[in-house]
């Protein structure tokens, strides 16, 4: 072996910097074990030694070196050597050459025995708009509030140049401000809703290697010892926490956002399977827990809204004569050994302020116009009031203009209560008054930023980015991304 072979192959640590944090998921989270002989399809990785719920420290580590390479080159971008996500995770299986990573994550193991939810999951037949015979299947979440308490060790060696030492600390700081904000989900289905998790207090410790008091200290260090220590300054910031500054960070990330707020016309029913007591009514509209309250809340699932509206997108882009392309390019698709991930991610969303009641219904016999014998059934759904509101929020990446104007259309016609959500619509559910919804193009360096809102029957709409600008300038600036998708609708035609 080379000498510089083997000089290559020491690596003496100079530094090691310990950060712990408390991971607290915001909305119900799958973490499969891939169980064949469960009682559920998907059911839920626990620790073999406490029953507790296990998040890995790959599946972390996977989560923040995507999440530092799409900020870094923007979403669907192939990492590069001596980029942030190999200089901090190691370099990539292609680089044979590469260095190892120098952050070391352990395994996060869920704080107390986690509260389990049951959820149903279906594929749903566009033309005749009933479930696929053969595509149903369940899966276990584990709850909004479970804490995880993390711990990450990085390493510098001692080799490395003081020009060097910072940006790596930097890259670290970077990736976990990540948590710290919300921004990377973790687990299966999170462009669906599920996943979204942060980090609410840091605590940070640097050992000085080379000093003999900080060599000691370290190996008197509890590592062993989980979550936070009680007499240990927290923070809630992990760049203070670090001592670095992120403030002028770039991000190359292109997505369009949109948070709009409606007003439950009526009633809606997404259907929960959860009940095994027996004692519930035979439908009830679908509830999750939240750390924050006492019962568990009803909700709008990213599962059953994504489906409404691929639903809708399909019939508009047929409608205007287009393919199905454009559909699969933004819901994504399964199609034999091909398949392609959603670009379009739904948020799961708490119902606020709805009102619980039960329903008693019946199937009428249409041969003798009497009740249809041994059809009578109980159904809950959730009524909305004057303060009912519905939240739903989107995230497009990557988008093409023509891909936004599709976006508007949808929004659009849940605005003006044409496209209900849940199910049962045929009688009535499920149907939205907009009240107010914001969009943002995070188009880099310049992004853009509107406001649309409803007062007295006449819709507002303003850009937000231009001090408050409104007017026509604004309408045609929506208006031509909804020109944009008949233009490349009328492109495929031709085609």
């Amino acid at each position: 072996m080379s000498q510089e072979r083997l000089n290559r192959n020491q690596h003496p640590i100079a530094q090691r910097i310990i950060v712990r944090g408390i991971l607290i998921l915001d909305t119900p989270t799958c973490l499969g074990s891939g169980d064949a002989d469960s009682p559920t399809d998907i059911a839920l990785l626990r620790d073999s030694v406490s029953d507790s719920a296990l998040l890995t420290g790959a599946s972390i580590a996977g989560a923040l070196r995507n999440y530092l390479r799409e900020c870094e080159h923007g979403y669907g971008a192939g990492e590069q050597n001596c980029d942030r996500a190999t200089n901090l995770f190691g370099g990539t299986r292609r680089d044979p050459e590469g260095e190892q990573s120098p952050l070391i994550i352990n395994d996060a193991i869920s704080s107390t025995i986690p509260t389990v939810e049951l959820r149903d999951g279906v594929e749903i037949e566009l033309t005749t708009g009933t479930a696929k015979p053969g595509h149903k299947y369940d899966l276990e979440l584990l709850a909004a509030g479970t804490e995880f308490p993390l711990y990450f060790e990085l390493l510098i060696e001692k080799n490395k140049a003081q020009t060097e030492q910072q940006p790596l600390i930097n890259c670290l700081a970077l990736a976990l401000e990540g948590l710290e904000r919300g921004e990377i989900g973790i687990g299966m289905k999170k462009r669906r809703g599920f996943g979204r998790c942060h980090v609410k207090e840091w605590q940070v410790w640097n050992f000085n290697l080379e000093d003999a008091s900080d060599r000691t200290v370290w190996l008197n260090f509890e590592h062993w010892h989980t979550g936070l220590l009680p007499d240990r300054e927290t923070y809630s910031s992990i760049a203070t926490a670090l001592g670095v500054s992120l403030e002028n960070k770039e991000d190359k990330r292109d997505r369009f956002l949109m948070h709009a707020t409606f007003q439950l016309v009526g009633s809606l029913l997404i259907r929960s399977g959860q009940d095994s007591t027996g004692r519930a009514p035979d439908v009830v509209h679908l509830k999750s827990h939240r750390p924050d309250q006492l019962d568990s809340v009803p909700v709008l699932s990213g599962t059953s809204l994504a489906g409404v509206l691929r639903h809708r997108a399909e019939r508009i882009v047929n409608t205007l004569g287009g393919s199905s392309t454009l559909v699969k390019e933004l819901f994504g698709f399964v199609e034999g050994k091909e398949a392609k991930s959603s670009r379009l991610v739904v948020h799961e969303k708490v119902i606020e302020k709805a009102t619980d009641l039960v329903q008693n219904r019946i199937a009428i016999d249409r041969f003798t116009g009497g009740a249809y014998h041994g059809a009578l059934f109980e159904e809950q759904p959730i009524f909305g009031g004057d303060e009912t509101i519905v939240t739903i929020e989107l995230e497009l990446r990557k988008p093409e203009g023509y891909e936004i104007g599709l976006l508007l259309l949808l929004l659009k016609d849940l605005w003006t209560s044409d496209l209900p959500v849940g199910g049962e619509s045929s009688i009535g559910r499920g149907r939205l008054k907009g009240i107010k919804a914001d969009l943002i193009h995070h188009h880099p360096p310049i992004p853009q930023q509107w406001e649309i809102s409803e007062e007295n029957g006449t819709l507002h709409v303003t850009d937000k980015a231009d001090k408050g600008g409104s007017g026509e300038s604004v309408r045609d600036a929506l208006e031509g991304f909804v020109k944009a998708l008949l233009a490349h609708l009328g492109k495929e035609v031709k085609v």
